[in-house]
């Protein structure tokens, strides 16, 4: 989707919250106005997200703050029913991407940001019980009403992504993508976000965090050692390498960083500028299966 407003660079919330740094809404404040100073505009959550706490700790500061919320822009998504203390009516981990919980999950998360609107919504994870005629009649039903402005899923195979666009446009797929995590590359959802124009996101695109770990797993040593020699070349950090290494691919990747460190969220961005060669992208690569590519 070529009309599709997106930053270099997504903020994930998911930590901000219970699920991480516990913010108060003067450090949340404080933490989206300094993403804004440098930019970065896209804000990343889940209804799920602090067992369905974020979202209404995050509006906090818009309902504070009115004006803010023209500065950026929101995407959340729907369709994951956890066991909460906030859910008691949930008995058991489930997917619902039912045209009643798709709306009924939007008007919750609406009230809970403070806002009138969803720049995005995404659906979080495929429901196997889902029907793909009854999704686009929930999204046709809040675009009309103004409430979402873009719809896209998160997880979808390539196939079930196909399934839902043909029925209605969808602006990205939020997969799990990263040189620790390399089935995008290979399963057809790079191919296809290129096939139709749209960018892929990424979730955890630095690979979960093991390559950061004081000891670092055995089997990961010679990745290490091999992202530290070429981090000499491109005077980088690891990590601004491994989001440099998914820069790369054509389709234009965008990660979604899950930080809440200002000073990352400026390495990250500023990795989108390295541009590593074509032979040095295979050499991690290599390094990463620990085999010739086949």
């Amino acid at each position: 989707m070529k009309n599709y407003p997106i930053s270099s660079i997504i903020v994930g919330t998911m930590r901000l919250g219970q699920w991480g740094q516990k913010m108060a809404t003067k450090e949340m404040d404080s933490f989206i106005k300094e993403c804004l100073e440098i930019d970065l505009v896209d804000f990343d959550h889940a209804d799920i997200y602090g067992s369905y706490t974020t979202e209404a700790e995050f509006g906090k500061v818009l309902k504070q703050n009115s004006a803010l919320r023209g500065q950026l822009r929101l995407t959340t998504k729907c369709g994951i029913k956890l066991i909460s203390e906030h859910r008691s009516e949930h008995k058991v981990k489930s997917y619902d991407l039912s045209k009643a919980h798709i709306i009924a999950s939007v008007e919750t998360s609406l009230k809970n940001l403070n806002t009138d609107y969803l720049d995005t919504l995404l659906l979080h994870r495929p429901d196997y019980l889902m029907e793909p005629e009854e999704i686009a009649e929930a999204f046709t039903d809040l675009s009309k009403s103004g409430k979402v402005r873009f719809f896209g899923v998160s997880n979808f195979t390539k196939k079930q992504f196909e399934s839902l666009n043909t029925l209605t446009p969808l602006c990205t797929n939020q997969i799990e993508v990263s040189l620790l995590q390399r089935e995008a590359f290979s399963n057809g959802s790079l191919t296809q976000a290129m096939q139709l124009g749209f960018r892929p996101t990424a979730w955890s695109p630095l690979g979960g965090g093991a390559l950061f770990a004081k000891e670092v797993p055995f089997a990961l040593k010679p990745l290490k050692n091999t992202l530290n020699q070429l981090c000499s070349n491109y005077n980088c950090s690891i990590d601004q390498l491994l989001l440099a290494w998914l820069a790369k691919h054509p389709s234009g990747i965008v990660p979604v960083m899950g930080t809440s460190k200002i000073a990352r969220l400026q390495k990250a961005k500023e990795a989108m500028d390295i541009n590593i060669t074509k032979e040095d992208w295979y050499v991690l690569w290599q390094a990463a299966t620990g085999k010739e590519i086949d």
